[in-house]
């Protein structure tokens, strides 16, 4: 599978707020392999040991949709 079509997603580390429920950091980078298999790349290391890898959101997608939560 070329480097271009490798599936990306986002390596996320839920913390645990005060009545202010769970924040997700961003922590690193993954790419999916051929065999299904997955290439982390940690740009920090998690705090609390806990790491969840889920599909890569476009940055464009994100500003959208939270400007559209925004009152006019």
């Amino acid at each position: 599978m070329p480097k271009e079509n490798r599936k990306r997603f986002d390596v996320l580390q839920p913390l645990e707020r005060k009545d202010r429920g769970t924040y997700w950091m961003r922590v690193g980078t993954a790419f999916e392999n051929r065999d299904g298999s997955l290439n982390l790349y940690l740009d920090a290391l998690p705090l609390t040991g806990k790491l969840q890898v889920r599909e890569a959101r476009d940055e464009a997608t994100e500003v959208e949709n939270a400007s559209a939560k925004e009152p006019a």
